[in-house]
């Protein structure tokens, strides 16, 4: 699909970068950015909590003052660069993170997350799981945002045979129609269910091929190393410019406790990455 769209979270820290980084990005496409600048709760340490919980509750002031000055000065970042643009502050109670960023999603063809949330571990965390289990919209990650193209020219898209991974390749496609190359890469492919014999994913490269993109399909041996460090070698090895993946192919609940491919992608990715859930 053709994004017109784009939903940026900052943090508070080192907000700036990631808002010209991603206005820059806009400013190319003719695409409406819209920034969820967004702070979370911070309660007092439980030895200070009688004194500072007063018949009101916590005194929040400081921090929603300072959300408001984030809010007021990404706009004046903004007005001057002729993009279509609206700031938003949320001052989100943990509980209500979640559903908070995945509202604004909803209103976004895709969502943005960038360095300036690499302060707060939590909050990152419950950004990126708002982003994904609560939007219906694909996520966005870069360690640096000035990396992240709408039009990239070299793509991965990591394939296992899952729901998540088959909606992956539906929501890249005109983004792969548009690339000089597209990798289908699989690491220890097995089969998809008892009945499917061996994976060979001849599947969605035929698939994919119908829709014009041209393909090269890559089955790789993990040799015991996991399989987000194979995806990582070989994005880097094919001068990937996007890695496109599903996100959460286990249940949720056994992610969490294990970890697994998205929580390592998630936590240290090497390029822009694209999940959808």
């Amino acid at each position: 699909m053709t994004y017109k769209t784009i939903l940026l979270v900052v943090g508070i820290p080192q907000f700036q970068s990631d808002v010209r980084a991603v206005a820059d990005l806009c400013a190319t496409g003719n695409v409406h950015l819209s920034v969820l600048p967004i702070k979370i709760d911070t309660l007092p340490p439980m030895r200070d909590f009688s004194a500072n919980f007063g018949p009101w509750g916590y005194d929040r002031t400081s921090e929603i003052e300072e959300l408001a000055e984030v809010v007021k000065r990404a706009r004046e970042m903004l007005s001057g660069l002729g993009i279509s643009f609206d700031v938003v502050g949320r001052y989100a109670e943990s509980m209500w993170l979640e559903h908070e960023v995945g509202e604004r999603a909803w209103y976004a063809d895709i969502a943005l997350i960038g360095p300036s949330l690499k302060s707060d571990e939590r909050l990152r965390r419950g950004v990126i799981e708002g982003a994904l289990f609560h939007s219906a919209r694909p996520v966005l990650l870069a360690s640096n945002l000035q990396s992240v193209t709408l039009q990239p020219r070299r793509i991965l898209l990591a394939w296992n045979s899952s729901v998540e991974s088959a909606r992956a390749a539906r929501e890249a496609l005109d983004m792969m129609r548009e690339a000089e190359r597209v990798n289908v890469v699989m690491v220890d492919p097995k089969a998809a269910s008892a009945t499917n014999g061996e994976e060979t994913g001849d599947g969605v490269a035929s698939y994919l091929a119908r829709h014009g993109i041209a393909v090269t399909l890559d089955r790789l041996p993990g040799g015991g190393r996991a399989i987000a460090e194979v995806l990582n070698q070989h994005a880097l090895e094919t001068a990937a410019e996007l890695i496109v993946m599903g996100a959460y192919g286990h249940s949720r609940v056994r992610e969490r406790v294990f970890g697994g491919v998205t929580k390592a992608m998630i936590d240290a990715p090497v390029m822009p990455v694209m999940m959808v859930r």
